[in-house]
């Protein structure tokens, strides 16, 4: 992707994300939607380009950046000052996320953990706010480490849904970004100078998702194709459970009853 011009990488970009949003149904008219905005590279492009669809889209919506504070003194006047640029009101949530998931807890796998609790923090900004709809920059690859995250460490089949309702919240979760790669946001917010905060979670580099990151990265120069090839597997397989669940010859032994 370094090679690309900023021009050809938002022509990707409006591509991927427009893509999604018809296919899953994800904005309609009259949607107001809260942006999680964590201050990193991929839900700042997901901001610019929600922001951006907005001016020649036929469908209207509307925008709400939230960002919470996992710690306290966290650099927020870039993204203001970005927010501002998109004309997307700006609302920044202080929370204790980061002292109770390190210091309290001391979680020894902390992100589970974390990512419930920003969660819950985010829906709830977005009901105050009287969002219908959460939007999150979950991007292509952590759809992908996602799907292997699941098959080696609890043994299903499983990723992230482009869009999911939550019933208790009447919240639905949408994520535009995934079919997009995440060297698109990456090489997108360099060119572009997001004003990405640099903020660097204790856990850094040490987890799970690192490892599954670093195995796909491995299996490319056998497989260049493996990343199109697991997202495609994601979106084609099969309805029925792999091995099936009708009762085999057996089970129906086992139930028949004893001869009298």
């Amino acid at each position: 992707m370094t090679e690309l011009t900023a021009k050809q990488l938002l022509r990707i970009l409006r591509q991927k994300v427009g893509n999604a949003i018809g296919r899953f149904d994800l904005i309609s008219e009259g949607d107001n939607i809260a942006v999680g905005v964590s201050g990193g590279k991929d839900s700042l492009t997901l901001l610019y380009q929600l922001a951006n669809l907005r001016r020649y889209s036929p469908v209207r919506y509307e925008l709400q950046a939230v960002m919470l504070g996992l710690q306290s003194n966290v650099p927020t006047a870039g993204v203001e000052a970005f927010c501002r640029e998109l004309a997307v009101p700006f609302h920044y949530v202080p929370t204790q996320i980061g002292a109770i998931v390190f210091e309290a807890r001391q979680e020894k796998n902390p992100c589970s953990l974390c990512a419930n609790l920003r969660r819950g923090a985010l829906n709830n900004m977005a009901k105050a706010l009287g969002c219908n709809k959460v939007a999150l920059g979950h991007h292509q690859d952590d759809v992908i480490e996602t799907l292997l995250l699941s098959l080696f460490f609890e043994g299903r089949v499983h990723t992230f849904s482009p869009r999911t309702f939550l019933s208790r919240k009447e919240l639905t979760v949408i994520r535009p970004l995934v079919f997009t790669p995440e060297a698109v946001t990456r090489r997108l917010s360099e060119l572009l100078r997001f004003p990405v905060v640099d903020y660097c979670c204790p856990a850094s580099g040490q987890t799970q998702r690192q490892s599954m990151k670093e195995l796909i990265a491995s299996l490319e120069s056998d497989y260049p194709a493996l990343r199109r090839k697991l997202l495609s597997a994601i979106q084609n397989i099969d309805i029925d459970p792999l091995w099936g669940k009708e009762p085999t010859t057996a089970a129906l032994i086992n139930k028949a009853p004893a001869p009298r």
